[in-house]
């Protein structure tokens, strides 16, 4: 039996993670710490094999820059390593964190040669934990980075609640041919489940089998609620338009039509994650 510490209690992956791995009684036992504070420095390791960190800030936009920026260091990063450090010392043989697709910056296409160039506070903060990590592992300590696009599923947060809510009311959308990498969490859990199994090591980018279309989510999700959806292209030229926008709104444009994807071959695995197929992850979602 695996004995597995996820660092980040109430965070919807670790809580997602909690309940597909307790499907398996026999293999794991599942504990779950709030490293907000100090008290968690307190915690004894020892008896883990395994320490999933998932704990992190993915939004803030009120203050100064510097002030914002030492926030997530001091959570994405910092911690990150201080729990790694712990975790080490106790003889926690493997360490797996949760960075995020944006260590790559506004990137359309990842492919095995893009370098991680961030340019949010958030992708930076992953990034320099990612760097710190990597200085920690060894045979003895094995790091997994993890790198996963948007994670969407029942009662999670983020962009897909938006387009959910737009999916069930619109009478009209823009018939768009875009490319996004996207992954169910089901599929997130199973593929962490198995980086366990495995005993991996390294950096992993795990993403659905097929990349997302803005306009087929839509479809897919006025599907479920027996909703009509007439989609045309004539909007084409203001999305263009919205897409070179500066600012705020062509940032907007761009997280709902533009392009951003890991080249499949990028997140092929040895064992097959993928439980669930869009339309059923998308039936899972919004029922």
């Amino acid at each position: 039996m695996r004995r597995i510490l996820i660092t980040g209690a109430d965070s919807y992956i670790g809580l997602s993670l909690e309940q597909w791995l307790q499907r398996f009684p026999e293999q794991y036992q599942i504990d779950t710490l709030d490293v907000r504070g100090d008290t968690w420095q307190d915690y004894d390791f020892s008896a883990y094999q395994v320490v999933f960190h998932v704990a992190g800030i993915v939004h803030r936009s009120t203050g100064k820059k510097q002030e914002i920026w030492e926030e997530y260091d001091r959570i994405n990063t910092q911690l990150a390593l201080h729990v790694a450090e712990r975790a080490k010392n106790a003889g926690v043989e493997q360490f797996i964190f949760m960075s995020s697709m944006s260590v790559y910056g506004n990137v359309e296409r990842i492919t095995s040669d893009t370098k991680p160039k961030p340019e949010s506070f958030y992708g930076a903060s992953k990034w320099k934990a990612e760097q710190g990590l990597r200085k920690l592992s060894g045979p003895a300590f094995k790091i997994v980075l993890l790198r996963p696009p948007m994670v969407y599923g029942k009662e999670a947060k983020g962009n897909y609640p938006k387009l959910s809510n737009i999916a069930r009311k619109t009478m009209i959308f823009p018939n768009v041919e875009n490319r996004r990498s996207m992954i169910y969490v089901e599929n997130l859990c199973e593929f962490i489940k198995l980086m366990i199994d495995h005993e991996e090591s390294g950096t992993f980018f795990p993403q659905d089998k097929e990349w997302m279309n803005t306009s087929r989510m839509v479809w897919e999700i006025a599907n479920v609620w027996k909703h009509t959806v007439w989609f045309t292209k004539a909007l084409a030229p203001a999305i263009w338009l919205g897409n070179h926008f500066p600012g705020k709104i062509g940032r907007m444009c761009q997280k709902a039509f533009g392009n951003c994807y890991y080249e499949m071959d990028m997140s092929e695995y040895k064992e097959d994650y993928r439980v669930c197929g869009l339309r059923e992850a998308v039936k899972r979602t919004e029922r």
